[in-house]
């Protein structure tokens, strides 16, 4: 299993992924250049929190027409496996492989804090080793962490189970006091339909050693791991 690091001009949070993944996973992985559409045989790719392109326009608008995204767009389309963490989840929507759109902090200002989230789908790629409504402790840093559908959209999300993360207090209660940016029914992170698409604000690649606050966010990388393994256990019983 190989792990590609997306790298766009105002990435700052790229290279907190790469340490994740080469030092506390002890996976392998690469950087991704925006310039390249050359993946370099990667399995899983994650573009990364920042500023993409200083985040001119809006937030992820302009990182979606980079030459890397054309190929990430086709890889999963193909069914390859894309996490985008807080810039990231803004340039998967932009993209049109995630659904809505990030907008504004309801209250307009920049939050740099931990926040507890509640695991709402352990059965994807990306949860598979979390328990049922277990409550994580992860960092965000956001200025643009909104979360926003229509109604009948956001209806189908959690009625599919595509909700994967939600802002809960310390308890697990779902409160507009958890709600750190405002997100329609405290969305924190969502799932494509096909199950391979993840965008999430909160940082899991920043909640991965004791030093940091919390490991909460290794679970996140385990659970790809294990993904990954089990695809090629199946592949190679067929």
């Amino acid at each position: 299993m190989k792990f590609g690091v997306v790298t766009f001009p105002g990435s700052n949070c790229d290279y907190d992924a790469y340490a994740a993944v080469r030092h506390i996973l002890k996976g392998e992985v690469a950087f991704l250049w925006h310039k390249s559409e050359d993946l370099k045989g990667c399995d899983i790719i994650i573009l990364p929190g920042g500023f993409s392109y200083g985040d001119y326009l809006r937030a992820g608008a302009i990182a979606r027409f980079s030459p890397i995204m054309n190929r990430v767009v086709k890889f999963a389309r193909s069914g390859g496996m894309v996490m985008g963490i807080c810039n990231g989840f803004q340039v998967l929507t932009e993209s049109g492989l995630l659904p809505g759109a990030l907008i504004r902090n309801s209250h307009l200002r920049f939050s740099c804090k931990y926040v507890y989230l509640r695991v709402e789908n352990n059965a994807t790629c990306y949860t598979n080793t979390f328990q049922p409504g277990e409550i994580i402790k992860i960092p965000i840093a956001h200025g643009e962490g909104n979360y926003y559908n229509f109604e009948g959209d956001i209806d189908k999300l959690e009625e599919t189970g595509r909700v994967v993360f939600r802002y809960v207090d310390n308890c697990g209660k779902v409160t507009r006091e958890a709600n750190p940016n405002g997100s329609i029914n405290n969305i924190a992170g969502i799932i494509n339909e096909e199950g391979n698409v993840l965008g999430m604000m909160p940082h899991p690649e920043r909640a991965v050693e004791e030093i940091l606050g919390s490991t909460d966010g290794l679970k996140v990388f385990e659970s790809i791991r294990t993904a990954c393994s089990s695809m090629v256990k199946t592949m190679g019983e067929r």
